[in-house]
Order: C-alpha cells, then structure tokens, then sequence
C-alpha cells in the first residue's frame, strides 16, 4: 500500500522516526510541496497525509486512487470535505494530542507578559544589574497571578488543561462556551464561572482563546471588546490567528489600552517583516510552536500510524468525513 506523506517537515524534522508509518506500507515523504508538485506527488497513492497542503475539489476529483486522507494535525480546514465525501474518500485528523504543549505554552507567554523574565535576562547579560546599586533590578512592574482572574474562551480539551492551571496559580476561572451544560463537572472542580462574552472581556485581568474558527468566532476580538478590556489586562492567543483582529489589537497595544499580548497564530503564517504585532509595544509573538514540543508530535504521529491501521482493518477512527 502506497503512502505518500507532502508535507511533512514540522512533523519530523529529523528528530523522530518514521518507522509507525514505514511498518504499514511503501512510505515516500516529501519535506514540503508546492501546489504545482501536488499532483504528480500524489498520484497512484491511496493513502495521502498532509498538514498544511491544500486538497480542494479539482485535486480530489483528479485522484482518482485516492481512497484516504490523513490530516497531521487537529483543524482540517485544508480539505474539501463535500468534494471528499462524494468522492468517498475517508478524512482523518488528530485530536487532542498537543492539550499539554499548547496550555503549556499559554503560560509561556503570560509569564513573560507578567514576569519579564526575558527582558531582565537581557539586562542582566547587558550589564545592567551589575551596575545596580541594590541587590535587585528591574525596570518593568512585575504581575503576581495570584487573585487575577483567567478568562478562557472554549472549553474544550486545551481549556480545561489551562483551567487547571490556572486554578493551581491561584486564579480566579472565568468560561465562556456554546454548551455550558455539557462542562458542568469540570467547571466545577476548577470553581470556574459560566460567563457570557462580552462580561468576560470586561471582568478578565487575562483573556486566552481556545475555541474554533468559524463564521461566528472570526475576529471575534475586534475593537469593541479590546475596548471592553482593562488597560491592566493581557490576551493570549494559541487557538487560530483570524479570531483577532490584528489591526484593532495592534493600534490598542500602541495607545496603551491593553497591557500586552501573547500570540503564538497569526492570521497569515509565516508574516511580513511589516506586520503591525511584531512592533507592536509589550506584544510578544511566537512562530506557531505551541503544538511543536517533540512529546506532542511523538504522539501525533503515533496516532497518525494508528489511524492507517483503523481505516485498513476497516474500521476507521477519528474520521471527519467519510
């Protein structure tokens, strides 16, 4: 059984091994494609991954081998469901499997946000401290999380993880969900409070986005609820870039009307040099790493092998369209 993998550099860039893949038929992978080399690189294959290559309707329609598609990765945005459903082609992902690099990182951002570790690091190798006359320097006011209160927007697998956080630092669990019923239980063992949007912006000394992208949630932090905020307050996003507005965040940055952000997505990956958030004052973006610990992508292309497996013993898991 052929299995062609296009892009799979991020996923392995040499640190793990292919052998889950290797053992379950003729493996070929492609570091990276561009759209010109997807056909040719796909063609006779039955079974295709892909993380970020694009499959619409015309590529789909023009494999006509193509019986399987495994999306590296928990968002399958990339593919044309309808146009693989009429095609029967079976479309897998992989949930679930960076929860702990991605809360992880959602502190990562906010303790740099609120403890400038970075920053006085810097000072410190700059000779800074060394010309201090006190024992302690520091130039930047330095946030106790301690009494804040963390508002965290979905409630899914990631969102509970930061919840638990969250509660362990002694904050204070704000929740905003389509389905508050469903996350009673685990709402209740963190004291979260079901809240809705627009009083979590107000109230939050923190707000983190954990929800989809869809027509309802895109740039649902726009200008208006930016101005909701505390000047005191931090965003953190490590769900999808197009849930900001990233103008109206950059502009609230540059006239102090937000303490500070952490982004780990943004809108177009990789971005211009020109990009308003990457001069924006007391922002701090990472290039998409949150997912990219190496546990989190041992386990993704564990579960990638184990999905292969489900869908030839002929009972596919994590199937998102069949």
């Amino acid at each position: 059984m052929k299995i062609v993998v296009l892009d799979g550099y991020t996923l392995n860039p040499g640190d793990l091994t292919w052998a889950p893949l290797e053992a379950l038929g003729e493996l070929t992978v492609h570091e990276r494609t561009a759209p010109d080399q997807l056909l040719a690189r796909a063609a006779g294959a039955p079974l295709v991954l892909i993380n970020k290559v694009f499959l619409d309707a015309a590529t789909i329609g023009a494999l006509p081998q193509l019986r399987y598609l495994g999306v590296l990765a928990t968002g399958y945005n990339v593919v044309d469901l309808e146009a693989a459903r009429q095609r029967g082609v079976v479309v897998t992902n992989v949930p679930a499997y960076s929860t702990a690099s991605v809360a992880q990182m959602v502190f990562a951002l906010l303790l740099e946000l609120t403890q400038q570790v970075g920053h006085h690091a810097h000072l410190s190798r700059w000779g800074q401290w060394s010309e201090c006359p006190d024992f302690s320097f520091w130039d930047r006011p330095l946030i106790e999380l301690d009494g804040l209160t963390l508002g965290i927007i979905g409630f899914g697998a990631i969102g509970r993880r930061v919840a638990r956080i969250g509660q362990a630092m002694g904050m204070a669990i704000n929740v905003h969900t389509p389905h508050p019923q469903r996350h009673a239980a685990e709402a209740a063992q963190v004291g979260a409070t079901f809240v809705e949007l627009d009083d979590l912006f107000r109230t939050s000394d923190v707000i983190t986005l954990h929800c989809p992208l869809t027509a309802d949630t895109r740039q649902m932090v726009n200008e208006a609820r930016l101005r909701m905020m505390k000047p005191s307050a931090y965003l953190i996003n490590t769900g999808r870039g197009p849930l900001v507005d990233e103008e109206a965040l950059a502009l609230a940055l540059k006239q102090k009307r937000l303490a500070g952000a952490g982004l780990d997505v943004l809108c177009q990956e990789p971005p211009p040099v020109s990009h308003p958030l990457l001069t924006a004052p007391n922002c701090f973006v990472t290039p998409h790493i949150a997912w990219a610990t190496r546990a989190a992508r041992q386990r993704l292309l564990a579960t990638a092998a184990t999905n292969i497996e489900a869908f030839l013993a002929g009972a596919p898991q994590n199937v998102v369209s069949r």
